[in-house]
């Protein structure tokens, strides 16, 4: 699987901003679900299918969190940074 792998500090105070060059499916994953998404198994997120950018998320808790970009097995490719604020 191809996609795009951030990491990020970040807590319930914080804004995680993702801008994308197209729509793309988007995911903020903890160590733990982000093992399991790479391995291909079922796997917890926060996000979903980013259809307009920027595209925000909050986490629920403070900590390091992993962000992927993919298009979700389609063709091609996206380009994407991530910030906190």
């Amino acid at each position: 699987m191809n996609f795009l792998h951030y990491e990020v500090n970040a807590g319930p105070g914080d804004v995680v901003r993702v801008t994308l060059d197209k729509q793309a499916n988007v995911r903020l994953m903890d160590s733990h679900n982000f093992q399991r998404y790479r391995n291909g198994q079922s796997h917890e997120y926060y996000g979903g299918l980013a259809e307009v950018s920027p595209f925000n998320l909050r986490p629920p808790h403070r900590g390091r969190w992993h962000v992927t970009v993919d298009l979700g097995g389609y063709g091609g490719s996206v380009r994407a940074s991530v910030s906190v604020l």
